[in-house]
């Protein structure tokens, strides 16, 4: 077995790989001779089938088997050798596209694109702030009264009250395209809230102001993406009878609302609403504080980058905002979205932070342990109400969706790491400060 260099040029590697005749026909004996105690012909007894049988019977297709097994081994041995590491499988394919012959030397073309060298960095040396808001009294104020709000009830207006937005109306209504009445378009003492945007765009809108006893014909024209194909785009006319008009009335704050929320008293609440809280401006402050270190640490390297790394995080950039800006396409038939300047820059950025990341977590040995990977799959299986069994049986099963929940726990971890490790300071900030640097995010 032979291994020669053909190729290097940055980044970029080019090998042969021969096997002779001779040594693949070898390879081919060992594994039929590893075989033949568990192979009975008729004729003969179980282990005693002559080799020449063997080899007539069964040579093809060990054949394939031990060229692969020897090419693996070749590049195994090639990689533990040299260091290198791939940045994606390697290619494969017979010397100039020719097709093999048996009892000809096996030469294959061995080409790949090597991650680069990826310089050491003095974590100690990266100063970084953590914003820290408390959960004050105003914020727990704001989210009992929200909490209120949704248990609220509502109380009969006066009689010939107009219905204003928030109101609930109960309402008797038929649909009708075109004067023909639809499937589901029927209902009858519906209790609508206006302004809940539970209905077709405009209908609510149109029973504002309404009374109890009226007769009222809303016009709306279905959305072009209404799940009703049937549907869809259509003019429709609901002829609506307003049965009772009602107004809200916000629940009390008091212990009684705290136990239909699960605390105790209403101090218990409070005190779960605090927490939950700065919980929320705990995990907002660390993404701000994420990504000034992903900016310090971008400025801080500078090495060379695969470039089909790169093209593919470029089209996956330029794939995904593109969805972005069309969500009436839920699927991929569509044409080909070329990669702009500005998607490769980002695309540069996004490879260089991720393989510094992922060589940083190597060097300091993290890991995602199966306990944490168990815990991520089963909270985004909740996100399938009656479908979490299959969706964890779908992980388990697929290498794929496995890495997709995979790789943000380990880029979390190693963002832990360097935490650990810089100088961070803990910087007293007001909740419109976290939300202002929260909001610059989205502008980058």
């Amino acid at each position: 077995m032979q291994v020669t260099e053909v190729l290097s040029d940055g980044l970029r590697r080019g090998y042969t790989i021969t096997l002779t005749a001779a040594e693949l026909d070898a390879k081919v004996t060992e594994k039929l001779i590893e075989a033949q105690p568990e192979i009975e012909l008729k004729g003969f007894r179980k282990g005693r089938v002559p080799l020449a049988l063997l080899r007539k019977q069964f040579g093809q297709r060990v054949l394939g088997d031990a060229m692969q097994e020897a090419i693996d081994s070749a590049m195994k041995a090639h990689f533990e050798a040299t260091g290198d590491r791939p940045a994606l499988q390697p290619k494969l394919q017979m010397k100039d596209g020719e097709t093999w012959a048996e009892g000809r030397d096996v030469v294959v073309e061995m080409t790949y694109e090597a991650l680069p060298a990826i310089p050491e960095i003095d974590l100690s040396g990266i100063a970084l702030q953590r914003l820290v808001v408390a959960a004050d009294d105003a914020a727990v104020d704001e989210a009992l009264a929200n909490l209120a709000k949704s248990a609220q009830s509502f109380a009969d207006r006066p009689e010939g009250a107009a219905a204003e937005s928030g109101d609930q109306v109960t309402v008797d209504f038929t649909g009708s395209v075109d004067g023909v009445p639809f499937d589901g378009g029927r209902a009858e003492d519906y209790p609508l809230v206006l302004g809940s945007g539970s209905f077709i765009p405009g209908f609510e809108d149109q029973l504002v102001g309404a009374r109890s006893g009226e007769m009222r014909d809303v016009r709306v024209t279905f959305p072009e993406d209404y799940n009703a194909r049937h549907l869809a785009g259509k003019e429709a006319v609901f002829a609506c009878t307003v049965k009772a008009v009602k107004a809200p009335v916000p629940a009390a704050i008091d212990d009684e609302l705290a136990r239909k929320f699960g605390a105790d008293d209403l101090a218990a609440l409070r005190a779960q609403i605090a927490e939950r809280i700065g919980a929320e401006y705990r995990s907002a402050a660390r993404a701000v504080m994420k990504r000034a270190l992903l900016d310090k640490l971008d400025a801080m390297v500078s090495f060379d980058l695969p470039p089909s790394l790169v093209e593919a995080e470029a089209a996956q950039i330029a794939h995904q905002l593109w969805h972005e800006e069309h969500p009436e396409v839920q699927g991929h038939d569509h044409g080909a979205v070329e990669p702009t300047d500005e998607h490769r820059a980002l695309a540069v950025r996004r490879v260089r932070l991720g393989l510094l990341l992922a060589e940083m977590g190597r060097r300091a040995e993290v890991e995602v342990t199966d306990a944490e990977m168990t815990q991520a799959v089963l909270a985004q299986a909740r996100q399938y109400p009656g479908q979490e069994r299959a969706f964890f049986e779908f992980v388990q099963k697929n290498a794929g969706a496995q890495q997709q929940i995979r790789a943000p726990l380990y880029e979390d971890k190693v963002v832990d790491y360097i935490f650990s490790r810089a100088a961070v300071t803990d910087l007293p900030a007001t909740k419109a400060d976290l939300e202002a640097a929260v909001k610059a995010l989205d502008e980058v």
